[in-house]
């Protein structure tokens, strides 16, 4: 991409934003506005589900977090370097082998997990004596 259109959107990028990849389980906080007559109010309302894809690079880059609500799947795609997140928590990585997880679509309950990341450590038993 052209060089000055670089230097133009790095200026513009948020810090902050922990490194997360699809797979991984993470909790984005959303500012809301809502107007009550002549009365404006600003909340955060955490959106928590799974990453199920990422795209485009510096001030464009969005990604898709996935939950299910209800029993019904509700996705919802986020510029990451948008003034209308508040914050972004990472809540659990895991192991994937794809960049994007439409397969997590037609899936439902146990069939739609993902695995953690990295060794899962057993409870040790004490040996006999």
């Amino acid at each position: 991409m052209n060089l000055t259109v670089d230097k133009v959107q790095a200026t513009q990028l948020r810090s902050g934003i922990p490194e997360f990849k699809p797979g991984d389980t993470i909790r984005v906080h959303v500012k809301l506005r809502e107007s009550d007559g002549d009365k404006e109010k600003e909340r955060i309302q955490p959106f928590e589900g799974v990453v199920i894809a990422r795209r485009g690079r510096l001030a464009s880059a969005t990604f898709t977090v996935r939950r299910v609500s209800f029993g019904i799947g509700v996705e919802r795609i986020f510029p990451v370097h948008s003034p209308t997140i508040a914050q972004v928590e990472l809540i659990r990585r895991g192991h994937v082998r794809r960049a994007k997880l439409y397969y997590l679509r037609g899936l439902k309950g146990k069939a739609a997990r993902i695995k953690r990341e990295g060794r899962v450590e057993l409870p040790s038993t004490p040996a006999a004596e």
